[in-house]
């Protein structure tokens, strides 16, 4: 019988092909993004299909990013892990430089409420993609607003919600959402996102406390609440 366990060389294999994938999806939003900026939605008739393929690339770099990130932690010994303090505003700059394009194209609002004097003490990579993807879902559920707070709670922690006005989550993902031992990522649509998402908050670690992420529905914006807590 064939060893059943998989040689390091196909693991770096997959990894490579999906970085090389990440960079050419990467040329192509960026392609769009810059047809977008130079169209309007009055002179320009494929501006909609334009917008909704500039969503589609960007789901795209977000789950091969994710992988990426998951295959560093799953496929060497130690993820190489980063944590520097970073303020509130520019993590929140970054996040909207990402999704302005997309977010103009669509029609959506993006409101901020954010504390400028915060700073957590995060991996800057992994947090900037957790929560762009967390705003690119809400971009697909929204009618038209989004609503992205990074705010101190409780013994220095710091809670940053992406919240839309739309239906809000079905009760299988919210279950889901909630579970401890994550979400299987391979059966749920959105599953991915959010296993990655609590890897990287259970990543996030001071003294006894641990990073968290939770689904709810309500909030501010009436819709689906997505919530990362950070130690």
């Amino acid at each position: 019988m064939e060893d059943s366990q998989h040689s390091p060389e196909l693991f770096l294999f997959l990894a490579s092909t999906a970085h090389d994938m990440k960079n050419s999806i990467s040329v192509l939003s960026g392609t769009l993004e810059r047809l977008l900026d130079d169209a309007s939605p009055q002179t320009e008739k494929a501006y909609p299909q334009m917008a909704q393929m500039l969503y589609q690339t960007r789901r795209l770099n977000d789950n091969l990013m994710q992988l990426l990130a998951l295959y560093k932690q799953v496929g060497k010994p130690a993820y190489p892990f980063d944590m520097q303090p970073l303020e509130a505003g520019q993590l929140v700059e970054q996040v909207v430089a990402l999704a302005r394009v997309l977010l103009e194209s669509r029609g959506i609002a993006l409101e901020l409420d954010v504390d400028p004097e915060l700073v957590a003490h995060v991996d800057e990579d992994l947090i900037v993609g957790v929560v762009s993807h967390a705003v690119n879902n809400a971009v697909h559920y929204t009618r038209d607003r989004i609503a992205l707070s990074v705010r101190g709670i409780d013994d220095d922690g710091v809670e940053i919600r992406v919240e839309d006005n739309g239906g809000g989550f079905p009760p299988a993902l919210l279950a889901a959402g909630s579970a401890a031992g994550g979400v299987d990522f391979l059966t749920n649509s959105a599953g991915l996102g959010l296993y990655f998402a609590s890897e990287v908050a259970r990543m996030h670690r001071h003294r006894e406390r641990v990073g968290a992420v939770r689904l709810e529905n309500g909030g501010r914006l009436g819709g689906g609440c997505f919530i990362l807590t950070l130690p």
